[in-house]
């Protein structure tokens, strides 16, 4: 366990902020992930690049900074609940200024603000289970000020009745959890390479998420496609085989396809680097 080296609450919620940023610079920088922007191209998108994601990623230092501070040493109740939303929806209006109004990290402001605050809350030593799971309380308290609109995200939810990016929180991150984390932690020890090991972490998710950004460009025919070719990357060997590259390269062809783009898995990705960087010592500075 990587136990956090500053004990104060501004020491370490600086130091939480900026590695909650370098960890979505990390995610965005990946290659080759299937339909999503990375080092390569803009993927199945076409308003966003790598450089629109990182100077995304550093306007929400800020807000993983605040939300840490805020969250330091206390514990989990409706009033903190209710100021890390407010804080989360300040956050997310500093993103889209940056961004010129492009929703670039929605969901990565939800879960890595949880995981954040959740490190706050334990004071910067705990187990990545222990840090999901302080998670988890919090997103399961109310916040009467959240706005009531559907995002796409929630309107998908309910279109196709699965759970979505609050139930993944509620129950502790599960994909990152059970899934993410034991592969990445896997594939490492089989000798793949960092890249191809934080890329058998996506595919993990990828087998079994119900990723709503999925779900609201190529419905549930998008969703199986990256479920199966996800699967099938790893099935082959995951990425540092040949023949979990031709798999995988196969999934990329068939997402851009299908104009599908798994951002909720990419925000779970960065999520679980940043579990990664509380606990893995030579990762975590």
């Amino acid at each position: 366990m990587k136990l956090l080296p500053r004990i104060d609450a501004e020491g370490g919620a600086e130091w939480l902020a900026r590695t909650a940023t370098l960890c979505l610079i990390d995610e965005a920088r990946l290659s080759p992930k299937p339909g999503l922007v990375d080092s390569r191209g803009s993927g199945a998108h076409h308003d966003l690049t790598l450089e629109l994601m990182e100077r995304s990623a550093h306007s929400l230092t800020p807000t993983f900074q605040a939300l840490a501070q805020q969250s330091w040493l206390r514990p989990a109740d409706v009033a903190l609940r209710q100021t890390i939303g407010r804080l989360g929806r300040e956050g997310e209006q500093q993103m889209m200024a940056a961004t010129g109004g492009v929703n670039t990290h929605r969901g990565a402001i939800w879960a890595l603000g949880l995981l954040v605050s959740a490190v706050a809350m334990l004071g910067g030593n705990a187990p990545a289970q222990a840090i999901a799971a302080t998670a988890a309380k919090l997103a399961q308290l109310p916040d009467d000020a959240a706005p009531k609109l559907f995002s796409k995200g929630l309107r998908a939810t309910h279109r196709y009745r699965v759970p979505g990016a609050r139930e993944e929180a509620q129950q502790g991150f599960p994909h990152i959890i059970k899934l993410a984390l034991p592969q990445l932690q896997h594939s490492r020890q089989l000798g793949s390479n960092e890249a191809q090991a934080r890329l058998d972490a996506l595919m993990a998710i990828m087998t079994s998420l119900s990723d709503t950004c999925v779900l609201s460009r190529a419905g549930l025919e998008g969703l199986e496609a990256m479920r199966q070719g996800a699967s099938a990357v790893l099935h082959a060997g995951g990425v540092a085989s040949i023949a979990g590259q031709q798999a995988l390269a196969e999934l990329d062809a068939r997402m851009l396809a299908l104009n599908a783009s798994p951002g909720g898995a990419a925000d779970l990705l960065a999520a679980t680097l940043f579990l990664d960087r509380m606990t893995t010592p030579y990762l975590a500075n």
